[in-house]
């Protein structure tokens, strides 16, 4: 008598693809935080404080941990 036992998997097709917009996020924000650096350190480069560093590459990041999140602890529609 041998039984059946039914795995049911934690996350579902949904959560994985959450999970995937969150990491393109994160990973876009982090590649937008990149370079700028000056090639010698006695010339001082100001381009390190552009917007683009500063404001938007930290938010894209921070939605990317939000859609992760939002990814682990949506309910599996069953």
């Amino acid at each position: 008598m041998k039984k059946k036992i039914a795995q049911d998997f934690v996350f579902e097709k949904r959560n994985y693809q959450l999970m995937i917009v969150g990491l393109l996020f994160i990973a876009i924000g982090f590649v937008l935080m990149s370079g700028g650096g000056s090639d010698t350190p006695v010339v001082f480069d100001e381009s390190i404080y552009n917007f683009r560093r500063i404001r938007v590459a930290p938010t894209l990041v921070l939605i990317g941990f939000g859609v992760e999140i939002w990814a682990i602890l949506a309910k599996p529609s069953k």
